[in-house]
């Protein structure tokens, strides 16, 4: 039964037009929640946070559409490429 619902969610987000800049906000989201928590006190916390931020980067990295810079993102959906390589 959950593997009906996430196949549903993944057929209606492939069909939906993707929102303006919707991969970089995801993606700012992300890395937003990563910098807010990185020093709370709770550990709770800041393992939720790096969690959801973590999530968020992998969301703007995957999907239609996916703007080029986040395209290199070891967990696009795409073969990897030499020009990926950093350094």
């Amino acid at each position: 039964m959950a593997e009906q619902l996430l196949q549903r969610i993944k057929r209606f987000d492939a069909t939906r037009p993707n929102l303006p800049a919707e991969h970089w906000l995801a993606f700012a989201a992300g890395v937003g929640l990563w910098i807010a928590t990185r020093r709370h006190p709770s550990i709770a916390v800041r393992v939720l946070a790096s969690l959801a931020g973590t999530l968020l980067v992998a969301r703007a990295a995957t999907g239609q559409q996916v703007p080029p810079m986040l395209a290199r993102l070891p967990f696009a959906d795409r073969p990897s490429r030499p020009a990926d390589l950093i350094g």
